[in-house]
């Protein structure tokens, strides 16, 4: 009956899952519930999963993570990438799969992605090639790259902890590096070919339907400022080629399109021209004041995400407005849109459909503010409460993207945290502390130094993961305390009698990778890794290559977008559809099947 009780738990969870009914964590609270209810665990063990070692570690290393993200170190690592933009697209494809692979081993592979997806962004509309033939390789390549290490995913450290509980040696830090580096090559070769079928990018975006140009934005030059006393043509001109200057304003005398041995005086205004983050890197790293007409210290000091020496200055919401025909703000100007109420948002720049008449020369001669919108501008609008409901009862327009221009991070912020990660992949590594051990330590230095602070964390922690991990690992125990796993084990050996044991490895494997596919990866783990050490005890033979398989086979979710985040991230972007998922990544999954079947079998 307990066997029983435990499978319709499992089916229910699995049917949860894959339907979506509830949100993942709601999912692992009423796991934990319905195993104290039915007697499956103790109350004390159906609580375990918070304090597992695993589970700390992932969210360790996920703090860990927030940090290097936030203080540009991820972005720091990968900058260099935006070089190989010279290269042939069959030459990129390899580059940047190897970089995101190298930095997904010790990295959260969701934070290296999310990175990868804004650079490739960037270079593909610089230098007109199509997102699409990177975006799915760079996410693949970051799973193969995380596989690599022990805490390259959270997969690998859920399979290594439910692994030793049940009996079985700790994995090395670098153990199964080497199989990861033969199925990233592999990865590599065969997704280097295959870009050649991902689809091209369609014009779906209406921004790039309505044809607009770069935004308009107004910077006042502070007492701060690096730029006072230089000429225009060493400060602005040369180092931000793609920062257009349409006027500077001094002393309210206008003038236009001023040239570059012009000096850069405290209290000068000028009009810039260039995109968002151009724009915002260069204001933050200059410590110039974007002009919006709110003239308290408060205000400017939030448009500029200037920091206090002792306060974290808050991370502003910005939103894209296309508006659309018939929308109410066509023919104001922006100075009138200022003025009235916005739903609580306040435009601090415009920026003009693409047309004849919208030449830079026509802007330079008319005030910014006294422009007026018409049908295909676009606004770039700040959110007061940081809430996009209200906004979205504005008739005929399209919110098209979101922003959020962080402060300019201390360079000592950026060599303290890559430090710390360092130190905490050499003391993990070296077998000095545990993973767990060396992640605390290192979330200890970066709070010590105010390289991250516990807001953040509590903010930005992906808290649905934690409880996922906290509600699947009691039914890992249930599994267990009723016997669940030696029962299924008892029937896969009667199944699988007389079959050779690369056979039942294989097997292993390709159900693991199956089941990884339809429901989380970290759930697969749990499930499979006390059922693979089963069988494997169960033929005789050595259980560490059904625990490699299970881990490995568990984060090989190529062949869906819902198996894995960064896949899932990619498809969300709208360029790919499911079959693209099925195909290509089907394709792979079949190798890396085979391969790894083979690769793990020489440990049997």
């Amino acid at each position: 009956m307990e066997i029983i009780l435990v499978f319709c738990v499992l089916g229910m969870t699995i049917l949860l899952f894959l339907t979506e009914w509830f949100p993942i964590d709601k999912i692992a609270f009423l796991i934990i519930v319905s195993l104290v209810l039915l007697g499956l665990t103790k109350p004390e063990e159906a609580i375990s999963g918070f304090a597992d070692p695993a589970t700390i570690t992932v969210l360790s290393l996920m703090i860990i993570a927030i940090s290097l993200e936030d203080n540009g170190v991820i972005e720091w690592l990968t900058s260099g990438i935006k070089r190989v933009s010279i290269l042939p697209l069959i030459l990129i494809t390899p580059v940047f799969m190897f970089v995101s692979a190298s930095i997904s081993a010790f990295i959260s592979t969701t934070a290296v992605v999310i990175i990868f997806i804004k650079i490739v962004s960037q270079l593909s509309a610089k230098y007109n090639f199509s997102a699409s033939k990177l975006l799915m390789p760079i996410s693949f390549a970051g799973i193969l790259g995380g596989s690599c290490t022990l805490m390259g995913t959270s997969t690998n450290l859920i399979v290594n902890s439910v692994a030793r509980n049940l009996g079985a040696e700790r994995l090395g830090f670098f153990e199964f590096t080497v199989f990861g580096l033969v199925f990233l090559v592999i990865g590599i070769v065969f997704m280097t070919i295959a870009s050649k079928w991902l689809p091209k990018d369609k014009s779906k975006d209406l921004a790039e339907n309505y044809g607009l140009q770069e935004f308009i934005f107004t910077v006042t030059i502070t007492e701060e400022s690096k730029l006072v006393d230089q000429l225009l043509s060493e400060s602005i001109l040369e180092e931000n080629p793609d920062i257009s200057i349409i006027k500077l304003i001094r002393d309210r005398k206008v003038v236009n399109a001023p040239g570059k041995y012009i000096n850069v005086k405290v209290g000068d205004e000028l009009v810039l021209m260039g995109t968002v983050e151009d724009l915002a890197q260069f204001v933050q790293k200059e410590n110039l004041l974007l002009h919006d007409e709110r003239n308290t210290k408060d205000k400017i000091q939030q448009a500029n995400n200037i920091e206090e020496k002792d306060e974290e200055s808050p991370v502003m919401k910005y939103i894209e407005l296309l508006i659309l025909p018939g929308s109410n703000l066509i023919g104001s100007t922006l100075r009138k849109i200022r003025r009235s109420s916005l739903y609580g948002a306040y435009p601090l720049a415009i920026q003009k459909r693409k047309n004849i008449r919208n030449t830079k020369d026509r802007l330079i001669r008319k005030d910014i503010n006294d422009i007026r919108v018409k049908p295909g501008d676009r606004l770039l609008l700040e959110l007061q409460d940081g809430s996009m409901r209200d906004l979205e009862r504005l008739e005929n327009v399209a919110i098209l993207n979101e922003h959020e221009l962080k402060s300019s991070v201390p360079l000592y912020k950026k060599y303290i945290t890559l430090f710390t990660l360092l130190a905490v992949i050499g003391l993990a590594s070296s077998g000095v502390l545990t993973i767990l051990a060396s992640a605390l330590t290192g979330i200890g230095i970066l709070l010590l130094t105010n390289c991250i602070s516990l807001e953040k964390i509590y903010q930005k922690v992906n808290w649905q993961i934690v409880f996922l991990l906290a509600g699947m690992i009691p039914l890992g125990i249930a599994m267990n305390n009723t016997g669940t796993d030696t029962w299924i084990s008892e029937q896969l050996l009667e199944i699988l009698q007389g079959q050779a044991p690369i056979i039942v490895l294989g097997l292993i494997f390709l159900f693991t990778m199956l089941m990884s596919g339809t429901i989380s990866n970290n759930a697969t783990a749990i499930i499979m890794t006390p059922i693979a050490m089963s069988v494997g005890a169960g033929f005789g033979l050595e259980v560490k290559p059904f625990i490699l398989a299970v881990m490995f086979a568990a984060n090989f979710s190529f062949f869906t977008p819902v198996g894995y985040q960064t896949n899932a991230l990619i498809y969300g972007t709208g360029i790919y559809k499911f079959k693209h998922f099925l195909i290509i990544g089907g394709i792979l999954s079949i190798i890396l099947w085979i391969v790894g079947t083979l690769l793990l079998s020489t440990l049997l």
